[in-house]
């Protein structure tokens, strides 16, 4: 009720305003005073904080222990805070390191039996299997290979159900190195075990059994949900997924991929989900590859073909995957608030009738969002797009009678007034392409003077920066052409509504297009054109169309709705897409996308809104205070406000490598052997911020001028996103030898000539720490004819190119991996180099100890940094 009065006070503000405003017009021809035009705009931001940001940021009240009992069948946050703070204790949880392998497993194991104790053994039965699985599948370019990581997979089951359908539900324990993830995963993992508490103490018993998968290798990537999922005793009775994940630390959790085409999932979210956060949007862009992340949701889809949903807190993404990531961010009503949406999830899919045979409803996709986190909209994509082409249409009729009552009332004939229109339509068009261009422009500028990422810490500078010049940019044509081209024959009223109906037209047009290519976002198109359209409908069939401005009340009263929801919607990009800019590596200025991000919520939220701008006298010299803001903004931007880093709450990341390499020549000659830091720099600022602190860089060169003739530029990249950005790396030479902290070997067991006569075959047998890299490449003449690796990158090719990338990790079993490579030559002549090999031995986890030099580099950087390394040693052997 609270956020209904809320709309309402919104809305008598409005009206409240408007209505001076158009009083202030002394006929019907006038325009309103100009000094009225701060406070028209100020209203609308002021709105956006009012209503937006309060519904956006809530979270409901958590339940504590000691009102378990007057609450019964709720999830109780506070004994899920208190796990946590033990998940949290635990550290780092690195893939093959004691916290991981052995705490965190016995941790969990121990939870489980404590719920087993509290367990209604009469209703239901659990079971516990610790998996340890080994595999491979293709990530991207990079053969990804793992042995021996572990699972802990519990079912629990009504006594007596005769359902073979169960339902997976998902979350990881393992995190990146330096981080104790506690939000990342740490905090579904606990969601997890108070949900798996809350069904088996339920005494209302359930149909399907019930999967939780704690997986214990997602950040590696996604290796033991592959490892669950192709090879689990279970994993073919899964038929429907719940993916719990975190891209941050807190706030409510955004469904971002659903089915896929399974619309009765959402149609089960939209029943049961207490706290309705959803968008179409998201779950588009996310599958475009937009965002520099991934998820176990893909490998069920991919490799078990499970339909699913797929679910991450998405607030302060600053905190991810660094040390700052722990217990003291997770605030306790985040983990009531996702909570109540698994509990609710978990219960409605567990009684499902359409979980016995999940095919026979796959019926397409769907478009889903939801208004404020206050209710959420579900439909089919076909009924999406007849409501996007016939909303369009009618808006297209609407805009046409118009312009025919315009002619009516008017000196000028429809063929004029239809001259006129096409005139202010074209204009329109200018505008957009001007509200995208200048945004666009001052991301340019900003990242040509090494000033990229001004709003990181401070968001407030966007609106200066992208926002005002998105309105000036909209706006600015038809300013020009008002002021400059005089037609008393038709009022200014009518002018400034064809402007409107121009944008009307746009959007109509956009979701036309859109809608016939099979995108399902342009229902932002369908929303905006449904309200102007209500609003102009009643502007006709009442006196307000031709009542000077008055027209102008309904149409922004009408315009509060989608001015709510698109201001919602864009501000919930923003706060997903500004911290992954933190982390989005130096090829491509982020400012791009924020700037094109701010530019089309300024389109949806206030373009029906910045024309009426030339409502206003002098609206000339408003365009020019709009842009004296944009300066004053600018010059805030590139003074110490703009500086993005904080301590603590927004961290620069930089990734480097303690590397000893030592490269071997066919004699089995060194022509290398040195110590330096490897840098993989994460952000498009690289190394500049760091100039004049206390890290001493000096003698930092990039490495893009080895790539030509050293085998993976000659250095060892982790995983398939520092070996994709490996051009950009960067290089520290240092004097003292870096010491490796574990044992490492690669033996060549056999060299032998296979019976065709032109193919040698090279066994081998690595080992050392949990996580090693291998790169092979072949010399001119000599291509690889098979391997004990998966086949993928031979068959393909033209999908996977040189050199090959495996990556090795391992969890509990830590035995050596043996491997063969059979080269064909055609000349048959063996007794010359046949390939280069680069072998890269990872010490992740804190388990292995950093050199005192290393340690002393790590203390010198700035406070406002987060560094993730390791030592590596890296080996380059020529055959």
């Amino acid at each position: 009720m609270s956020q209904i009065k809320e709309h309402k006070v919104s809305a008598a503000a409005l009206d409240s305003a408007l209505v001076s405003l158009l009083k202030s017009s002394k006929s019907l021809r006038a325009k309103v005073p100009w000094y009225y035009a701060p406070a028209f705009l100020l209203l609308w931001l002021a709105l956006f904080f009012a209503v937006v940001i309060p519904l956006f940021s809530r979270l409901p009240e958590s339940v504590t222990i000691a009102q378990e009992s007057q609450r019964p069948n709720e999830f109780v946050a506070e004994r899920a805070q208190r796990l946590l703070q033990r998940y949290d204790s635990i550290g780092p949880k690195v893939v093959g390191s004691i916290a991981n392998e052995q705490l965190t497993v016995g941790f969990l194991l121990e939870e489980v039996a404590n719920v087993r104790a509290a367990m209604r053994a009469d209703l239901y039965e659990l079971e516990v299997d610790v998996q340890q699985s080994s595999g491979a599948y293709m990530h991207w370019n990079m053969v990804n290979m793992y042995q021996g990581v572990q699972n802990v997979v519990v079912k629990l089951s009504t006594r007596g159900s005769a359902s073979e359908s169960y339902l997976l539900l998902n979350s990881h324990f393992d995190s990146k190195p330096g981080s104790p993830g506690s939000g990342d995963d740490g905090t579904m993992v606990i969601v997890m075990l108070e949900v798996l508490r809350q069904m088996a103490i339920s005494e209302q018993p359930f149909e399907h059994p019930i999967v939780f998968l704690f997986n214990g290798a997602e950040e590696n990537p996604l290796q033991a949900s592959h490892g669950f999922i192709t090879q689990h005793k279970w994993a073919k009775n899964c038929k429907a997924l719940i993916n719990l994940e975190v891209a941050g630390s807190g706030g409510r959790d955004l469904l971002f991929q659903s089915g896929p085409n399974h619309p009765w999932l959402m149609r089960y979210y939209k029943e049961n989900a207490k706290h309705p956060f959803a968008t179409t949007l998201a779950e588009e862009v996310f599958q475009a590859g937009i965002l520099p992340s991934d998820t176990d949701f893909r490998i069920f889809r991919d490799y078990g073909q499970v339909p699913g949903l797929d679910m991450a807190q998405i607030k302060n993404g600053y905190v991810y995957h660094t040390e700052f990531d722990n217990y003291a961010a997770v605030p306790r009503a985040s983990l009531q608030n996702s909570g109540e949406n698994a509990l609710a999830l978990v219960r409605a899919f567990a009684n499902a009738s359409e979980m016995y045979d999940t095919e026979a409803h796959s019926e397409g996709k769907s478009v889903f969002f939801d208004f404020l986190g206050l209710f959420i909209v579900f439909y089919s994509e076909t009924t999406g797009k007849i409501l996007n082409c016939c909303i369009a249409a009618v808006s297209l009729v609407l805009v046409c009678i118009s312009l025919w009552r315009m002619s009516r009332a008017s000196e000028l004939s429809l063929g004029h007034i239809s001259l006129l229109f096409v005139i202010i339509l074209a204009l329109h068009v200018l505008g957009v392409l001007l509200s995208v261009g200048l945004p666009l422009l001052m991301a340019v500028l900003f990242d040509a003077g090494n000033g990229s990422l001004t709003y990181f810490t401070n968001t407030w500078l966007m609106i200066g920066l992208y926002i005002c010049p998105a309105i000036i940019g909209l706006s600015l044509p038809t300013t020009l052409y008002y002021s400059f081209r005089k037609n008393l024959k038709i009022s200014h009223a009518y002018h400034l509504h064809m402007s409107l109906h121009a944008h009307c037209v746009v959007l109509a047009l956009i979701a036309i297009v859109l809608s016939a290519i099979s995108l399902r976002t342009p229902y932002l198109c369908m929303i905006s054109i449904l309200f102007y359209s209500a609003a102009l409908l009643i502007n006709l069939l009442s006196s307000l169309h031709d009542r000077g401005y008055y027209w102008v009340l309904i149409t922004q009263i009408l315009q509060l709705m989608p001015f709510f929801y698109f201001s919602y919607l864009f501000h919930m990009l923003l706060v997903i897409f500004i911290p992954m800019m933190g982390r989005n590596g130096s090829s491509i200025n982020p400012d791009l996308l924020v700037a094109l991000i701010c530019t089309l919520g300024t389109f949806f939220a206030l373009g029906f809104v910045s024309p009426l701008i030339n409502m206003f006298r002098w609206s000339k010299f408003i365009m020019l205070g709009l842009a004296i803001v944009t300066f004053i903004f600018s010059m805030i931007a590139v003074s110490e406000v703009g500086f993005p880093y904080r301590p603590k709450t927004s961290v620069m990341r930089v990734n480097f490598l303690h590397v000893r390499r030592v490269f071997y020549e066919f004699d089995g000659s060194v022509s290398l052997s040195d110590s330096g830091y490897y840098f993989d720099f994460q952000d498009r600022r690289l190394n500049h911020p760091l100039e004049d602190t206390s890290v001493d860089l000096t003698g930092l060169t990039g490495i893009k001028e080895h790539c030509d003739t050293e085998l993976m530029c000659g250095v060892p990249c982790f995983n398939h996103r520092w070996c994709k950005a490996r051009e950009t790396g960067n290089w520290l030479a240092r004097e003292q030898e870096v010491i490796i902290p574990g044992n490492s070997s690669l033996l060549l067991l056999s060299k032998s000539l296979l019976p065709t006569g032109n193919t040698m075959r090279f066994e081998f047998e690595l080992s050392g720490p949990p996580h090693m890299g291998l790169f092979i490449q072949p010399l001119e003449g000599v291509t690889v004819e098979d391997w004990s690796f998966i086949r993928n990158p031979l068959d393909e090719p033209e999908k996977y190119k040189l050199p090959y990338q495996i990556f090795f990790s391992y969890g509990k079993d830590n035995s050596p991996l043996r491997f063969y490579i059979d080269f064909t030559k055609l000349a048959g002549d063996f007794d010359v180099p046949i390939f280069e090999m680069g072998v890269a031995w990872h010490y992740v986890s804190y388990d292995y100890e950093r050199d005192a030099a290393g340690m002393q580099f790590i203390a010198d950087f700035p406070d406002f940094v987060h560094v993730m390394e390791w030592p590596t040693l890296y080996k380059r052997y020529i055959y």
